[in-house]
């Protein structure tokens, strides 16, 4: 096989793979607005949402005439446009510092404590058991 022959295959599979690599990125940036789209449709008012800016707030009303929703936060009621809701929120299960061990294993409860702390009965040896033991050794 002569020295470019073997260099245009390089190339083409080069540009197969780069082909390939950006149809895929393409089919998934695709599905990913699909997702987005159909989140943004579904939106009803109560459902709490987060904006790219981050500002938290549960939905009072969706034009969707006009792309713009309207939350409230905390009193205060602002108008964004579709584009700026990022996901519905869900507030992150918070496990204070005093809550947990120093691996991060959960701490038992007061109740559970109670409960794991059976007094336990100690058994006396008797001296014939003792002098069987020595005996065998």
């Amino acid at each position: 096989m002569p020295q470019g022959s073997s260099s245009y295959f390089i190339m083409i599979i080069f540009i197969v793979l780069m082909a390939g690599m950006m149809w895929w990125q393409s089919r998934k940036a695709k599905q990913q607005q699909k997702e987005m789209k159909d989140f943004r449709a579904s939106l009803q008012p109560g459902t709490e949402v987060i904006t790219i800016g981050g500002v938290i707030g549960k939905v009072v009303s969706v034009d969707t005439e006009y792309e713009e929703i309207v939350i409230d936060s905390e009193g205060s009621k602002l108008r964004f446009s579709f584009r700026s809701i990022s996901k519905q929120y869900t507030r992150p299960a918070f496990i204070h510092d005093d809550e947990v061990d120093e691996n991060g294993n959960p701490l038992p409860k007061d109740d559970d404590a109670d409960k794991a702390q059976v007094p336990v009965e100690t058994a006396t040896v008797s001296e014939g058991a003792n002098a069987s033991d020595s005996e065998a050794k």
